[in-house]
């Protein structure tokens, strides 16, 4: 990581030290994401909690809701108190609610658990990607940011072995008690973790981020402009100006059929391939290939945006993750299986990422934020219906379906970005602004 972040640029040794602070945080995230996924099959098999597929589905969505919430939260909070202090809270926050989870003696607590701590992992990864942002050496912004984002999907990997190892030996509460682990490392942040300089200064903590920024050989950031609510809703109704309001409806909908696969998939995967017969392990064995495709399809998707163009790529990777996940419900030989699987986690992973690279480029530089923020908002409705979808499929002895409803959920955000996309001339090749929004899917 050294090597890729150690420019001759001032700051990199501020940088390297909140790019690793930041990667360990949200590979925490991502194991609290993924893990309940990977020891949902062994829960269903063993009625934990009374718990059925339907109830499993809800369970899903609850934590999907709590990142709703998280990260809609998150800036309005990280403005008042810093983004130091919510980062130690988020991590607070999902580590105790896992260890609510594994003392759960019913699904009502189980389910307050899994809410409380996507609230959590929800306001902790905007958070951090801002962090990471303030202090990325110079030039390097969406390569700091795409590594950051390989955190995520390292700790879906780690939560297919925590799977693996723990939860049968040890039972599925183990793998909860494994989450509550980051709890021990708030201190760590608390004593290292830098504030954020753009923060300090603009709240006027001048001497703090001079001080800071000496010891690190950082450059100061200069003070932000003050900007009213008045201009903030400005921008936010610009996007229904005019027909402006069907370009905005697109990617919304786009962005919900996105997230609706992203988590739909993520949560549901290792037990929509046992439903086709495969066993456990390798059931978890394609959580590994999902979550190591997802790491490199956050290092290719820029590059192949500037190539091709963001609007593109987008439509092209949601009709690959669509095949993908369609050839998911086809019983094939195991190794063709794992290859299918990697690949769908390649395109799946990234492709709601071109969807904000191709709203970043066709929106004005002041109203970009404000675009992908509610674009990303909007879209996170879908991570909620994703899990409770694939539940309610289980339930009724539809599981065949599940892959199919999926991938048909890649199919219509392919259709709208398309849409999108021939909508408007002002697309350019390339996505110097979108690729600054790398890792800002999830």
């Amino acid at each position: 990581m050294s090597s890729s972040l150690a420019p001759s640029s001032r700051g990199s040794r501020l940088a390297l030290l909140v790019v690793l602070l930041c990667w360990v945080a949200v590979l925490f995230d991502g194991l609290d994401m993924f893990i309940y996924g990977s020891v949902l099959p062994h829960m269903l098999q063993e009625k934990a909690l009374g718990i059925t597929s339907g109830q499993a589905g809800d369970l899903g969505s609850y934590a999907t809701f709590g990142m709703l919430v998280g990260a809609l939260a998150a800036g309005t909070i990280a403005d008042r108190i810093g983004r130091k202090k919510l980062m130690l809270s988020c991590v607070t926050l999902f580590s105790l609610a896992s260890g609510l989870c594994a003392v759960a003696g019913s699904v009502a607590v189980f389910g307050l658990g899994r809410t409380l701590a996507g609230v959590g992992l929800g306001g902790l990864l905007p958070t951090a990607i801002s962090m990471v942002s303030d202090y990325a050496p110079r030039g390097r912004a969406a390569l700091t940011i795409g590594l950051l984002m390989t955190a995520h999907h390292a700790g879906g990997i780690l939560s297919a072995y925590v799977a693996l190892w723990i939860v049968e030996p040890l039972g599925w509460r183990a793998a909860f008690w494994v989450c509550v682990v980051p709890l021990l490392f708030v201190p760590v942040l608390l004593k290292w973790l830098p504030e954020s300089l753009s923060f300090l200064v603009a709240q006027g903590r001048r001497a703090e981020a001079s001080e800071l920024a000496a010891r690190y050989d950082a450059e100061l950031p200069a003070a932000p402009a003050a900007r009213t609510a008045g201009a903030r809703w400005g921008n936010l109704a610009a996007l229904f100006q005019g027909r402006e309001w069907i370009q905005t409806l697109l990617y919304w909908l786009a962005s919900f059929g996105g997230l609706l696969l992203v988590y739909g998939v993520a949560t549901w995967l290792p037990t929509l391939m046992r439903s086709e017969g495969y066993e456990l392990g390798s059931a978890l064995t394609f959580v590994v290939l999902f979550n190591l495709g997802g790491v490199v399809g956050m290092l290719v998707a820029g590059r192949a945006s500037d190539r091709f163009g963001a609007p593109r790529i987008s439509a092209l990777w949601f009709a690959l993750t669509a095949a993908g996940v369609f050839l998911l419900s086809v019983h094939m030989p195991l190794a063709l299986t794992f290859v299918v699987v990697f690949l769908t986690g390649v395109f799946l992973n990234s492709a709601q990422v071109m969807i904000y690279a191709t709203v970043s480029i066709g929106s004005t530089p002041d109203s970009r934020a404000t675009a992908v923020g509610w674009t990303s908002g909007m879209g996170r409705f879908g991570a909620v219906f994703g899990p409770w979808l694939g539940g309610q499929l289980l339930a009724a002895n539809n599981g065949d379906w599940g892959f199919t409803a999926f991938a048909l959920a890649g199919v219509s955000s392919m259709v709208f970005i398309g849409i999108a996309a021939a909508r408007t001339g002002r697309r350019t090749a390339g996505g110097g602004s979108g690729q600054q929004l790398v890792g800002a899917a999830h």
